[in-house]
């Protein structure tokens, strides 16, 4: 089902934690006593349903769940913005919901600050790499990619493993920085593949493969695979509150039954890491 903007419209409840100047979902959480702070995107912020897997998590928890995701957001967010960081550290546990290698300024373009969806410049580099490519009129990262492959798909190998590479540097990079539980999220319809070789649709993490996942696995404390159920897929955006002119959006992104199954399957990990981290705080 979905509703008009107005009246049934969803309020996300815009917030600001500290010093920063990104707006996240709210209300805001109380930061006095241990919480949770999830980072990642657009699929851990929720658009479009009411009960995202944050706030289904700190229900069956109990504990506060900070919901730092931001709409088409990655790990540069949190690198370029020291108070949003200092937040995530002080977490009990960080739960980094894994995005795509597209989101991320790299040595070929610069991304927004914080819509890392959005497509700032290319560099000297890429403009040497493809000449025959006119960047004046894309705007978005996705826009971007479909049309160097499309331009030269030889020259595109290159465009990925740059950006592979500069996804596991951004991932170790995010992680150093969380001195806490640290619980890396695959989120998908589909498991992370052998090898990634392109823009893929759908809500999960682009351009992201087994390797990549390998590289960075290490650093965490738990890696958890969620892939979406038949079941819960076919739902499609049942539940969600949309405009008729964002139906499309929509449904690029997980429904409320993903959702639902992601913190279903999160709650006992994430539980008993922050078990464990109030125990060794009363100590």
């Amino acid at each position: 089902m979905h509703h008009d903007a107005g009246a049934g419209a969803l309020d996300y409840f815009p917030c600001r934690y500290g010093a920063s100047r990104a707006v996240f979902r709210g209300p805001q959480r109380d930061l006095t006593r241990p919480y949770v702070a999830v980072l990642g995107g657009s699929a851990s912020f929720g658009r479009y349903v009411a009960q995202p897997w944050p706030a289904l998590l700190e229900r069956a928890l109990d504990c506060p769940v900070v919901n730092l995701a931001a709409q088409n957001a990655g790990p540069d967010l949190y690198l370029g913005d020291p108070a949003t960081l200092e937040i995530a550290a002080g977490a009990a546990v960080a739960v980094v919901q894994i995005t795509g290698a597209e989101g991320l300024s790299n040595p070929l373009y610069s991304v927004h600050a914080r819509r890392n969806d959005r497509f700032l410049a290319a560099t000297p580099a890429l403009r040497a790499l493809y000449p025959q490519v006119d960047f004046t009129e894309i705007h978005f990262t996705r826009h971007l990619l479909t049309a160097l492959r499309r331009a030269d798909p030889l020259r595109f190998a290159t465009v990925l493993r740059v950006l592979q590479d500069t996804w596991v540097d951004r991932m170790r990079s995010l992680l150093a920085q969380l001195p806490g539980a640290r619980v890396l999220v695959w989120l998908s319809e589909t498991p992370p593949p052998p090898s990634a070789t392109g823009p893929e649709a759908g809500f999960g993490p682009s351009l992201v493969d087994r390797r990549m996942l390998a590289a960075v696995q290490g650093m965490a404390t738990r890696l958890v695979e969620i892939v979406a159920s038949p079941a819960a897929l076919s739902e499609g955006a049942a539940g969600m509150l949309f405009p008729p002119t964002e139906v499309e959006q929509a449904r690029a992104l997980p429904g409320a039954a993903v959702h639902a199954e992601a913190a279903e399957r999160l709650a006992p990990e994430i539980g008993r890491l922050v078990a464990k981290a109030k125990g060794a705080t009363l100590r």
